[in-house]
């Protein structure tokens, strides 16, 4: 590429330190075992431990592992066109709700960061969403939903155009929003649960639960956790089949790239709602450094195979917008989104009040996640709540626009699932050059093959573990993407993404 160079790799987990908690080796019982530890599941987690319950955490991965170390990390409750939407589709009173929570959880990160000590980078931002080419109707009724609602915030396009470098149509604004660092966060959090008496436990994957009587969590080494409450909070459900999360929820896909950029760098955290959308904000590195993060490039998971082309398309924007000449880490993030564009917070199914979830941020988890620690708090501990019936994963009826969207959800893994299937391969696995991957015969199948830079030669089928659909070589991720529902594995077939809990089959 022009302007890159190397493997995709968070800033955010280059920036922090690694950390070193224990993998879980043995059978253990505890009052409440949170699976996942992002944003979700830490926040949860330290809230029912600061209330006298006894917690356990487990990781399939490292702290922050998962989307939460690879997003934009804005703390914002301007979450695109999204509050005309719901007025029209969950009414005003549940539109001001939606604020509210997410408000309350940007108030509620302010207060334990300086109650805790945190250092984040936590700074106060305004937030911008704008148009530059199109979609000034909808930006007009985002305008007046805002009025409506009494949101902190408004028209600002004449603010805009004296920030952004290029010519904007029409723009809004909140106040008061907010930035940080991530994973410097999580790892506070996490440090604060060890201190505190509780256990937090990586490279600990969950592969099954078992809910019958006693609810239990089924390690893949075989070990097992009982609780008297599981929290499953793995960004996509890995026990989807209860509830039929899978048939519930889009997997989209998106890019961030970073560069270096001087002081006159404009401040605010912004956000297109054009297509292809573009969000830019910046960082301090701890050398000084200003870094621009430019964000954008969306697409539903495992349908984009020229993924390094997507980089490029940011780094052109950021070239040619912002003069950035020397760039630093890119990488990309996976998001859920539910069929009414708000989170499943709450009791995962209706029949079992001792397993609960919290999924579906829509690219929005850092205050959604937030807000769904502090609800599963107050659930588990009997404490009302006003956005309980709001965030219910349970939530009754299925409005027509929902249904839309479920069919169309549903359709598209029923094509990927035939097209999958009658995809060949056209090369020889022993011609893939070195760091190249994709369909390759073998011994007359069309299986996965993956050159690593030492010359290995890795071979898996291509059928996702999941649900059966086959998954897609990532150029620039070098993996392996299910397009149906977001599962994702190494070039050797380790799971890397959920919902997946079992590696691809190898070929020898």
């Amino acid at each position: 590429m022009s302007h890159l160079s190397g493997f995709p790799s968070s800033y955010w987990k280059q920036s922090a330190p690694a950390t070193a908690y224990p993998a879980l080796n043995q059978d253990a019982r505890h009052d409440i075992v949170v699976v996942g530890a992002g944003i979700a599941g830490l926040v949860t987690a330290i809230q029912l431990e600061e209330r006298g319950y006894d917690v356990a955490v487990i990781e399939a991965g490292d702290v922050a592992a998962g989307t939460t170390g690879y997003t934009t990390a804005k703390v914002s409750s301007q979450h695109g066109l999204i509050y005309d939407t719901l007025i029209r589709t969950v009414g005003e009173a549940s539109a001001r709700l939606y604020y509210e929570a997410n408000e309350e959880a940007i108030a509620f990160l302010r207060h334990q960061v300086e109650r805790l000590a945190i250092d984040c980078e936590l700074e106060t931002q305004d937030a911008y969403l704008y148009t530059a080419t199109s979609k000034e109707r909808e930006m007009e009724r985002e305008v007046r939903a805002y009025e409506r609602l009494r949101l902190n915030g408004g028209e600002a396009t004449e603010e805009v155009q004296g920030k952004l470098p290029y010519a904007v149509k029409r723009a809004i604004v909140l106040r008061n929003q907010a930035q940080f660092h991530p994973v410097k966060y999580l790892q506070g959090l996490a440090e604060q649960i060890v201190r505190n008496g509780g256990k937090v436990y990586e490279h600990t994957r969950a592969v099954s639960l078992d809910s019958h009587r006693t609810p239990t969590v089924v390690l893949e080494n075989g070990h097992r956790i009982e609780a008297k409450k599981v929290i499953i909070t793995t960004h996509f459900p890995f026990h989807d089949f209860k509830g039929l999360y899978f048939s519930k929820l889009e997997v989209h896909r998106s890019y961030i790239v970073s560069g270096d950029v001087n002081e006159s760098f404009p401040d605010g955290m912004f956000m297109s709602a054009d297509q292809p959308s573009r969000s830019v904000r910046h960082a301090r590195a701890e050398d000084g450094r200003l870094l621009g993060l430019f964000g954008g490039e969306n697409h539903l998971s495992g349908h984009e195979t020229e993924t390094m082309q997507r980089y490029q398309h940011l780094a052109d924007f950021a070239k040619h917008e912002f003069q950035v000449e020397t760039f630093g880490p890119f990488w990309s993030a996976q998001d859920l989104i539910t069929l009414d564009k708000i989170p499943y917070i709450g009791q995962m199914t209706a029949d079992d009040p001792n397993v609960f979830v919290a999924t579906g941020f829509a690219k929005w988890g850092m205050t959604n996640g937030i807000a769904a620690g502090l609800l599963l708090s107050d659930l588990l501990t009997g404490t009302p709540n006003r956005f309980r019936h709001l965030f219910d994963p349970n939530r009754s009826k299925l409005k027509p626009k929902d249904a839309a969207q479920f069919v169309k959800n549903n359709a598209d893994v029923a094509i990927e699932l035939v097209k999958g299937k009658l995809t060949k391969a056209r090369r020889r696995a022993d011609t893939l050059q070195l760091d190249e991957g994709g369909l390759v015969t073998h011994h007359g199948k069309t299986v996965g093959g993956y050159r690593d830079p030492e010359g290995n030669l890795h071979l898996v089928s291509t059928t996702c573990t999941h649900l059966g659909c086959d998954t897609k070589w990532n150029e620039a991720e070098r993996s392996w993407d299910c397009p149906c529902h977001g599962s994702r594995f190494g070039p050797a077939g380790e799971v890397l993404e959920g919902p997946a809990v079992t590696p691809l089959k190898p070929i020898d």
